[in-house]
């Protein structure tokens, strides 16, 4: 299934800049572990394409609570919409683990009732450990990766190892590869390069990275966020900057394609699954995480997306075939740990956002 992501692992830049803190004082209402699931009825609103075809009906058929599934492209366009009122009519939002950051500072979000959420238990340990929400208070893990490089050997003529394969490519493959145009995954390589976190928020930093995309700019084929894996395949590409997921959506239409992070690491990002402080059906918001969280259902989406999920039970049950295919799928805690999780930089976002901009707009 294609993933139109697009945005929607971005840093926290954007959220910042809704001034979500004029939010604050959306009502909380207590939890009923008691209550009447009955009588509630679900809006979720989620990535198009991020979840298996029949989600909504299985949930309802399972529990009996009527959800309506509405799709968001962008971490951007959700915030918007929760930021516009108090009320946006939404009661469960997925978000990227730095914008569920920047939300629950920002008054927005509901604290999880863990009691009503027992499938925790088959999440990974460190998936309850996460820098944007230790504990997982406000969020819980839904899908997870890293960041690397997406390439066909046939046409690179070696294995890259290294994001200066990229950066500073060979002569032959100028014009043959491309890099995410999102402000943090724009900035990761060259930061990484230099030795630096991706969570950076000194200014010195961020003009190396500057002076190193104004001379990358130049060998590319393009900036792309969603059709990166399909240049991979036809060949128009031979290397592209990619989350690990959509460089699966390159293997399954050709199996030489290949995925590595480099040497000098990288990041780790969480999307999450966010209950809001403005839902009049928490109880059932509570029960649709925790519907999620089923080891089976877990591994339907990760069979549906391609793209792997926190939680152990359902990777421990994948098809032994489709991990061989699809070898991300089964990537250990301990590697995609090895990346720095992703986590909103405030007000500094903004400089990352500058900074795109800036790189984009080059001649």
């Amino acid at each position: 299934m294609r993933f139109r992501k697009s945005a929607a692992v971005l840093a926290g830049a954007a959220v910042t800049a809704l001034s979500l803190s004029s939010c604050a004082g959306s009502s909380s209402e207590a939890i009923d572990p008691e209550a009447d699931l009955s009588k509630q009825s679900l809006v979720v609103s989620i990535w198009a394409d991020y979840y298996p075809e029949t989600l909504a009906e299985d949930f309802e058929a399972e529990t009996g609570i009527p959800v309506t599934i509405v799709n968001h492209a962008t971490n951007e366009e959700i915030v918007a919409k929760l930021t516009a009122s108090g009320d946006p009519g939404i009661d469960v939002a997925f978000v990227s683990g730095q914008y569920a950051q920047a939300l629950n500072e920002a008054g927005l979000l509901q604290e999880l009732e863990k009691s009503l959420i027992p499938n925790e238990e088959n999440l990974y340990p460190e998936a309850l450990e996460l820098a944007y929400d230790e504990g997982n208070v406000y969020s819980e893990p839904y899908a997870w990766g890293t960041t690397g490089l997406c390439y066909r050997p046939d046409l690179t003529g070696f294995a890259p190892t290294s994001w200066n394969d990229l950066l500073n490519p060979r002569p032959e493959l100028e014009g043959k590869t491309t890099m995410l145009s999102t402000e943090r995954w724009m900035a990761l390589p060259a930061l990484k390069v230099l030795g630096e976190s991706v969570n950076s928020t000194d200014p010195a930093v961020l003009e190396k990275v500057k002076e190193q995309m104004e001379s990358t700019k130049d060998t590319l084929l393009a900036f792309d966020d969603t059709t990166f894996y399909s240049k991979l395949v036809s060949g128009e590409a031979a290397m592209v900057e990619a989350w690990d997921g959509w460089c699966n959506y390159a293997i399954a239409e050709d199996p030489t394609v290949e995925f590595v992070v480099p040497e000098e690491g990288s990041d780790l990002w969480v999307d999450t699954m966010t209950v809001l402080k403005s839902s009049k059906n928490k109880e059932a918001a509570m029960a649709f995480v925790n519907y999620i969280l089923e080891a089976d259902v877990q591994k339907y989406v990760a069979e549906s997306i391609l793209y792997s999920v926190p939680n152990k039970a359902a990777i421990d049950s994948l098809d032994p075939a489709l991990v061989e295919q699809f070898p991300n799928l089964a990537l250990p805690p301990s590697e995609l740990l090895k990346g720095e999780t992703v986590v909103d930089v405030g007000e500094f976002g903004t400089e990352y956002t500058r900074l795109a901009t800036e790189i984009m707009a080059a001649g």
